[in-house]
């Protein structure tokens, strides 16, 4: 059998994952000749393609003198690559109806590209040159760096950048995870630094792709080849996994503004845990559910503490985390604390009632094909499932996973998940009443 017809025989084995509100249409796995992987869900009635690219990379493979690096690069992927200069480049993009957008996050570098059947050739080949040749010129890397010590600036009245800082420097101290961009690191930045952050972060080691749209299985493995196949391939960065810090308590961040915002922390649950489907579940009734939450019940309906109140699964691949949040007058914050501490506890203590249960898996199955109305949103999802190492068929599997969740499934996760003297408390703002707790804070 030849190399391309080993790569057919490959591309057109189906993973049998019908989409929610898709019945017909299946996730097949393509492996292109040279070995990329790729999901794709074809859709030919709208003539438009859209791709997901996620690299194994983020911010925390930077140097630490070198903080922000990656995210420097980001912006300027799309600011002229190869021949074209940013203004042609730009024009070409506008030409093509090419829509590209190119992100970094801790643990991960992504792109997202939305373009036309018609114009694909050329609109590939310009997201190719922008992924392997930019320009980094200088007026290019000035103009950002300006916007990036700007925004740098402006985080010292910004209340959701200092809680979030402060929650991750204290729960993660010395850990790249904790690590932020400064004037000095930004400013030290060089054309040379970025072509490297350039080849660390867009390795093509463990990439994930996923493509939407009108395009076959037997076109998309040439084209991951042609896209992808001139990026690096070596091992990815060694970021230890954090040692999160067992002191916990309240840490007040002063800023003077009328209310204050607040962040609550604690350990959370792993993708990979049996009881993650029950922690998520959980989560819902506690204070992932909008109006029905006993969150928002008992902190914004009953007492009026605040306009949005609410909990979530989230953290990092390696350091999951549980966390509530919430915004409140000065005078309120040690309340609204408070009622929040006692429904963590009583959770824990006597998990949720059967009426709570039905409603939660009601909404969360209904809500999930919601999420499947169009080609990007698609695109976007399949590749968080495949960044996970989930299989195509666990698609079609969630909201089993979610009907199967019972109500002493959901007392044992809280039992085990939630303890209110674990909650790390950040406080940005003045409150009435509440200080710091926690020493060298």
């Amino acid at each position: 059998m030849s190399r391309f017809a080993r790569f057919c025989a490959a591309a057109l084995l189906t993973a049998a994952a019908a989409l929610p509100g898709r019945a017909a249409t299946e996730v097949q796995v393509v492996t292109s000749p040279g070995g990329i992987e790729a999901w794709l869900v074809e859709e030919p009635s709208i003539p438009m393609l859209a791709l997901e690219i996620r690299f194994r990379t983020g911010d925390a493979g930077e140097a630490e003198a070198l903080t922000g690096v990656t995210s420097f690069m980001a912006s300027l992927l799309d600011e002229g690559a190869g021949e074209l200069d940013a203004a042609a480049f730009e024009a070409a993009a506008d030409r093509l109806a090419l829509r590209m957008g190119f992100s970094s996050s801790v643990e991960s570098f992504a792109v997202s590209a939305r373009m036309l059947s018609e114009k694909r050739g050329d609109s590939l080949a310009l997201l190719k040159s922008a992924l392997s040749a930019p320009r980094f010129d200088v007026a290019a890397v000035e103009r950002v760096r300006a916007r990036l010590l700007a925004s740098i600036r402006s985080r010292a009245t910004d209340d959701g950048w200092l809680a979030s800082n402060a929650w991750r420097s204290a729960l993660m101290p010395g850990h790249p995870f904790a690590r932020t961009s400064s004037e000095a690191t930004i400013a030290a930045v060089t054309a040379e630094d970025l072509e490297a952050a350039r080849r660390v972060a867009l390795n093509r080691r463990d990439v994930v792709v996923t493509a939407v749209g009108d395009i076959t299985a037997e076109e998309l493995g040439p084209i991951l080849d042609e896209l992808l196949g001139d990026l690096p391939e070596g091992p990815l960065p060694d970021v230890p996994a954090p040692q999160l810090s067992q002191d916990r308590g309240v840490v007040v961040v002063d800023l003077d503004v009328p209310q204050s915002t607040v962040r609550m922390v604690q350990e959370g649950i792993g993708r990979e845990d049996p009881d993650f489907f029950a922690a998520h579940v959980m989560n819902r009734i506690l204070g992932g559910g909008g109006f029905s939450s006993r969150l928002t019940v008992e902190v914004r309906q009953k007492r009026g503490l605040t306009y949005s109140v609410g909990s979530g699964l989230g953290g990092f691949e390696t350091a999951p985390l549980i966390f509530a949040s919430f915004a409140t007058s000065n005078d309120r914050v040690a309340e609204a604390m408070a009622v929040v501490r006692a429904e963590w506890e009583r959770m824990a203590e006597g998990g949720a009632t059967v009426e709570e249960l039905e409603a939660a898996k009601a909404y969360m199955t209904g809500a999930y094909p919601l999420r499947f109305d169009s080609n990007a949103k698609i695109a976007g999802l399949l590749a968080a499932v495949k960044q996970d190492d989930l299989d195509p068929g666990y698609i079609a599997r969630r909201n089993g996973y979610i009907e199967a969740v019972t109500v002493q499934d959901v007392a044992r996760v809280a039992a085990r998940l939630l303890d209110a003297e674990r909650l790390l408390t950040v406080v940005v703002g003045r409150p009435e009443g509440v200080e710091t707790t926690l020493d060298g804070s």
